[in-house]
């Protein structure tokens, strides 16, 4: 272990971390290298004590959800990771929803169900943490996040606890503001209308079974790989090209659903990396359409 990491660990000793710890145990693929240091912090003062001592020592920083939607190259990452999954509580007062970053975005629906509040139907099967969706813009089913978000607490790159309202996050498809300014998302609060409870549930239950009968959830995946194309459906295109089930090493191109690319024999996320690649170019090359991934892709290079 480097002192800089050493010195890292000695100033946070309150706070769960751990040294050169495997991403694959935390990714929904099943595949990524080590973080030098991990660390789960439980509160919001955790996570600021964390940035302080980061800018301190001159480690990077990386914040992952719940890496539903992401792929860690196989080198790892460098300097600090930052998991927020600890941080999950989720309060209802009347109407009004918040929800730490680290809740899962299916229990805030299920919350929004239990409460007869109802808009967060089309995320009761997202696999995501909140955080990670408010960072995405996650969306299924007709709907997205921005459609029922008011506001959201970050951290920003200064190490403030501001409030951001929808608007101020500047949401589009699968982007917010905060993929670029460096800020974390700490909670995110919810407006809701009042609903009736066994509609909300139907309607959950409806897309729920409509997702088990198309996604390969059987199998370790990081869900939808690619943004939609302006005028075209990413699975449809793949079949076209005749990729519907094509392997490099251990990961497939779903047989069941081919946005998805599942691990089915111990894949890596090299295996990954060069599936997409090559879905890329072969789209490319027979209809001249761009995917641009929507998974989320961090690590070392090399």
């Amino acid at each position: 272990m480097s002192s800089q990491n050493q010195a890292f660990l000695e100033a946070n000793q309150t706070i769960n971390i751990k040294v050169n710890e495997p991403l694959s145990h935390y990714t929904f693929t099943k595949t990524g290298g080590p973080a030098d240091v991990l660390a789960l912090p439980s509160s919001v003062a955790e996570v600021q004590q964390l940035v302080t001592t980061a800018h301190q020592f001159e480690l990077p920083i990386t914040i992952i959800g719940n890496a539903s939607n992401l792929i860690v190259r196989d080198a790892g990452i460098a300097g600090l990771v930052i998991i927020l999954t600890a941080m999950n509580q989720i309060t209802v007062d009347q109407h009004v929803i918040v929800a730490q970053a680290g809740a899962e975005i299916i229990q805030t629906a299920e919350a929004a169900y239990q409460a007869s509040l109802t808009g967060l139907e089309f995320a009761a099967g997202i696999p995501g943490s909140v955080g990670g969706a408010v960072f995405m813009n996650a969306g299924a089913y007709e709907g997205e996040i921005s459609d029922v978000l008011t506001s959201a607490e970050v951290l920003t790159p200064d190490n403030q606890v501001i409030t951001m309202t929808a608007a101020e996050l500047e949401f589009s498809y699968r982007h917010s503001l905060i993929q670029e300014n460096g800020s974390i998302v700490l909670a995110a609060r919810f407006d809701l209308p009042n609903g009736v409870a066994t509609l909300i549930r139907e309607k959950m239950d409806e897309l729920n079974a409509k997702r088990a009968a198309k996604q390969p959830l059987e199998y370790p995946s990081c869900g939808s790989v690619f943004k939609r194309p302006k005028g075209y459906y990413v699975g449809p295109l793949i079949q076209k090209a005749g990729l519907q089930g094509y392997q490099i090493g251990g990961a497939q191109v779903s047989q069941k659903h081919a946005g998805f690319i599942v691990n089915i024999d111990g894949a890596t996320a090299t295996d990954y990396l060069t599936l997409i690649a090559h879905i890329q170019a072969v789209i490319w090359e027979q209809f001249e359409v761009r995917l641009e991934p929507e998974v989320r892709i961090i690590g070392r290079t090399v």
